[in-house]
């Protein structure tokens, strides 16, 4: 169904074309990028030995329909700014998959117990996506972002290595 293939600065125009206002980028990267997304933006990442960066390549046409990210932190690793961008390839499977491979890559290559995650709390779709897969909720971590006149709640997931069948 999906690949994660190696992401390059040759990837970054599809990715920039795809965060289309502040507010898709806030979801997408949490508060760490600033609109426009730039190559600029992207290469620090790439440029950091803590971070991974994925297109997420769709296996029948070869299409890159989205992108992922995991960051290695002391003590697990963190999956995120992940994106299907397209809206019709949403509820389709494909973040279950991304979200399998990212942990099978992540268990596999980081000496690491525990993989995590932050998501807003009013994104229902991807929580229920993360939990299919096993993540849990840990209650004790949470952090708020102001966009416009809102306040987002970030929550933060969790599963363990031995949760997740490798």
């Amino acid at each position: 169904m999906i690949a994660l293939e190696s992401f390059h600065i040759q990837d970054a125009p599809e990715l920039i074309s795809n965060i289309k206002d502040s507010r898709s980028l806030l979801q997408f990267a949490g508060p760490m990028y600033s609109f426009p997304l730039t190559t600029d933006q992207l290469e620090r990442d790439l440029s950091d030995e803590n971070r991974t960066l994925f297109k997420i390549v769709d296996d029948e046409s070869q299409n890159t329909i989205g992108h992922a990210q995991i960051f290695l932190k002391e003590k697990t690793f963190l999956l995120g700014r992940i994106l299907i961008w397209d809206e019709n390839n949403r509820g389709k499977g494909y973040g279950k998959k991304v979200m399998q491979e990212l942990l099978k890559y992540g268990f596999s290559t980081f000496n690491r117990e525990v993989a995590e995650l932050n998501v807003y709390d009013w994104n229902t779709g991807a929580i229920e996506c993360y939990k299919k897969v096993g993540f849990a909720i840990d209650p004790d971590i949470k952090n708020e972002v102001k966009i416009d006149d809102e306040t987002w709640v970030s929550i933060n997931m969790k599963i363990y290595r031995h949760t997740f069948e490798l």
